[in-house]
C-alpha cells in the first residue's frame, strides 16, 4: 500500500483502519479513566485524612485539651496545624483562616460526615464537615486542605501518562501494521500464483495458506482441474466428431467430383450419409445443451433433474418420462452441476432412444447418491451388458450416435469414485444405476 495512494477497498487498509481505530479508542478511554480514577483516589485519600483529623480534634476538644478561644486564628495552638479550621458552636464562628471564612460559612449547613470541594479565588479547597454535641450544645467543624496543589500535580502526572499512552499507541499501530502485513503474506503469494496460472507458468495452486483459505484454494484447484478435464473432453469430442465426419464427407466429395452421373441409387446413399452426419451433429449439440455453460457450481438436484426431464420430454414427445426424487435427497449435492446434468442427460437420452413408451428416473440417497434410470424398450442381451460403456462400441446401429455417451458416463462416474451398473429392467428394457459416494457434510 503506497503512502501516496491509499486504496480504501484493500483488506490491508481496512484492517489497519479498524485496528488503529480500536487501539486509539482503547488508549484514549484508558487515559481518560486514568485521570478520573486518579482524581477520585486523591480526593478519597485526602478526605479520609481530614476525617481522621476531625475525629482527633473533636476528641481533644471533648477532653478539654482544646477550648474555644484556642480555635481563633491568632491562637498559638493553631500555628502547629497546617489545615484550615472553621468551628461553629452556639452561633459563634471561629476560624484559623479568616480570608476563607466568607466562602466557607455556607458549607456549615449540610449533612454530617461529607466532603465538599470549595472553589474560591481561583483555588480549590477540599473541606470535610463534622457535626458534634458538646455539653448539650451542637456545633459544626469544617476542616479543609488546599486541593489545588494536588490537582496541579495530578494534571502534570496525567499529561505525562498521556504522553506515554501516545507513544504506546504509536508502537501498537506499528505492531498492528507488522502483524497485518505478515498475516496477508499468504494472500500476496496467492495473487502471485494466480498471475503464474494466468501466464501458464503453473497448473495448480500450491500454497501453505491459513486454514481460512483452505476452502478457497481447494475450490480454485477443483475449478482448474474441472476446466482442464472439460477442455480435454472437448478436444476428444471434437476429434471423434471430425473423424466420424471425415469418411462420409470424403465419399460424398468423390461422388460430386466424379464424372459419372448420379443415379437414384447413388443419390439415396449420399442422402443417408448426410442424414448420419446430421444425426451426429445433433447428438453433439444435445450434449452441449445438457452440459450447460456454468462450471464450479454444486448440482441442485431437483431443479437439474426436472429441467432435463422437461427437455427430453420435448425431444421424445412419444415417450413418457417419470421423475421420482426421495425426500432424503438434499437440495444440493457435492457434484459439479455440469457433471450431474451430463450423467443424467446421457442416461435419459439413451433411454429416450430405446424405450417403447416409459422411462422412469429415480433418485435417492443414503450414504451415497443413487441415480436409477430404466426403460421399457427391448433392452440389452445379458451377454452384451459387459460391453456397454466401451469407447466407440455400439451394440445397435439402428439409432444415431457414435458410441461415446456411456463411455463418457463411465469417465465422469469414476472421477467421483462411483460405479455404474447395467442390468435388465423388470419392465423389459435396460436399467442403469449410478452410485456416487458423497461427503458426510451433505
Amino acid at each position: 500500500m503506497s503512502l501516496r495512494r491509499v486504496d480504501r477497498r484493500s483488506l490491508r487498509f481496512r484492517l489497519l483502519a479498524w485496528l488503529g481505530g480500536v487501539a486509539f479508542i482503547v488508549v484514549g478511554l484508558t487515559w481518560l479513566m486514568h485521570g478520573i480514577l486518579l482524581h477520585d483516589l486523591a480526593r478519597s485519600f485526602l478526605g479520609e485524612r481530614l476525617r481522621q483529623e476531625a475525629e482527633h480534634t473533636l476528641l481533644q476538644f471533648r477532653q478539654g485539651q482544646l477550648s474555644t478561644p484556642l480555635w481563633r486564628a491568632e491562637s498559638p495552638a493553631f500555628q502547629v496545624f497546617h489545615h484550615l479550621y472553621v468551628l461553629e458552636l452556639d452561633g459563634e464562628i471561629t476560624t484559623s483562616h479568616p480570608r476563607w471564612l466568607e466562602a466557607l460559612v455556607p458549607f456549615l449547613e449540610g449533612e454530617d460526615d461529607t466532603l465538599d470541594v470549595v472553589a474560591w479565588g481561583g483555588r480549590h479547597l477540599l473541606v470535610y464537615r463534622a457535626r458534634f454535641e458538646f455539653d448539650g450544645r451542637s456545633g459544626v467543624l469544617l476542616i479543609g486542605e488546599d486541593f489545588g496543589q494536588v490537582e496541579d500535580g495530578l494534571e502534570v502526572l496525567h499529561w505525562w501518562v498521556g504522553g506515554i499512552a501516545g507513544l504506546l499507541l504509536v508502537l501498537l499501530i506499528g505492531l498492528n501494521m507488522m502483524a497485518v502485513n505478515r498475516a496477508l503474506r499468504p494472500l500476496s503469494r496467492l495473487r502471485r500464483q494466480l498471475d503464474e496460472l494466468r501466464a501458464g507458468a503453473r497448473d495448480r495452486l500450491h500454497l501453505d495458506a491459513p486454514s481460512e483459505l483452505d476452502g478457497l484454494v481447494e475450490q480454485l484447484n477443483r475449478l482448474m482441474d474441472e476446466h482442464a478435464r472439460r477442455l480435454q473432453r472437448s478436444r476428444e469430442s471434437l476429434a471423434n466428431l471430425s473423424h466420424a465426419l471425415k469418411t462420409p464427407l470424403t465419399a460424398i466429395l468423390q461422388v460430386l467430383r466424379g464424372s459419372r452421373p448420379i443415379d437414384a441409387e447413388r443419390r439415396l446413399k449420399m442422402q443417408r450419409r448426410l442424414e448420419d452426419m446430421h444425426a451426429q451433429l445433433e447428438t453433439e449439440l444435445k450434449r452441449s445443451r445438457i452440459a450447460g455453460p456454468n462450471a464450479g457450481q454444486r448440482a441442485v438436484v431437483r431443479r437439474e433433474a426436472e429441467q432435463l426431464i422437461e427437455m427430453f420430454s420435448s425431444l421424445y414427445p412419444d415417450r413418457r418420462f417419470r421423475l421420482d426424487i426421495a425426500a432424503a435427497v438434499p437440495t444440493t449435492v457435492s457434484v459439479e452441476r455440469q457433471d450431474f446434468a451430463e450423467m443424467l442427460g446421457i442416461l435419459l437420452d439413451n433411454a429416450g432412444k430405446w424405450a417403447s413408451r416409459e422411462i422412469h428416473c429415480h433418485l435417492h440417497q443414503d450414504a451415497s447418491l443413487t441415480i436409477l434410470v430404466e426403460d421399457d424398450g427391448r433392452g440389452v442381451a445379458p451377454g452384451d451388458l459387459s460391453r456397454l460403456g466401451r469407447r466407440g462400441n455400439r451394440l445397435d446401429e439402428g439409432k444415431p450416435g457414435h458410441g461415446l455417451g456411456l463411455s463418457i458416463l463411465h469417465q465422469i462416474v469414476e472421477r467421483y469414485a462411483g460405479r455404474v451398473r447395467f442390468e435388465p429392467s423388470p419392465v423389459g428394457g435396460l436399467r442403469v444405476e449410478i452410485v456416487l459416494p458423497l461427503p458426510e457434510t451433505n
